[in-house]
């Protein structure tokens, strides 16, 4: 699985869901390169905090636009069974190049009428890539942020899911195990692994798996 998190707004905790995904992934013991692509460097410095405290993280790497050219992403990622892959929180070169390497994209979203109006260059975003070189491209929507019993949640999984694009069954709540596992150096599911936050990730991540789609065949450009 090679994932992109894209969408068109900040706050829609793009770099929680990147680290979680990739530390929990990394627990199970796959082999996880998680990509830096955001300029505020969020999972970067997780991953330095991690190395601090001597806590085991993914392999990281810092890569922009070019990261599709051949001897960048392409190249690396015959060495890893899944990429994650932090996207920026604006529309533009970057999201468009994690599209080119993408085998799936997430897009979250916060639960608001604002945001889910907001998603709509996001999706825009998906349907281009699939129009122009990505046919195969898996994509699918989440919630992110949610409040218990909120019916904002209810309304908005309601409209998201004439988007086009699956919704996930799988979502995040506003937890504060989220900040703190970051601060640790930590993925939720290692540093709460009995609270929520911990059981709502590993349910993201079971549900992303399914719908990965099967490894394809290494192509000339060491590509998976």
């Amino acid at each position: 699985m090679i994932l992109a998190i894209t969408g068109s707004k900040g706050g829609a905790s793009k770099s929680t869901l990147a680290i979680n995904i990739a530390a929990e992934l990394h627990r199970r013991r796959c082999r996880v390169l998680l990509v830096d692509a955001d300029p505020q460097g969020t999972a970067s410095t997780w991953v330095a905090v991690a190395a601090e405290q001597q806590r085991p993280a993914p392999t990281l790497v810092a890569m922009g636009a070019t990261m599709a050219q051949a001897d960048q992403l392409p190249r690396l990622a015959a060495g890893f069974d899944h990429i994650i892959i932090d996207g920026p929180p604006r529309l533009g070169e970057v999201q468009r190049a994690m599209m080119l390497v993408a085998t799936c994209a997430l897009l979250p979203c916060v639960p608001s009428t604002r945001d889910v109006w907001a998603m709509s260059e996001a999706l825009e975003l998906v349907k281009e890539a699939r129009a122009r070189v990505r046919p195969d491209l898996v994509a699918a929507v989440m919630l992110v942020r949610t409040q218990p019993r909120a019916s904002i949640t209810r309304l908005s999984r309601a409209a998201l899911q004439a988007c086009g694009l699956p919704v996930l069954a799988a979502e995040l709540g506003q937890r504060v195990a989220f900040p703190q596992a970051l601060a640790a150096g930590l993925g939720v599911t290692e540093f709460d692994p009995e609270g929520r936050a911990a059981e709502e990730t590993r349910a993201l991540v079971d549900e992303l798996l399914s719908l990965s789609p099967p490894r394809r065949s290494r192509r000339k450009n060491g590509a998976t």
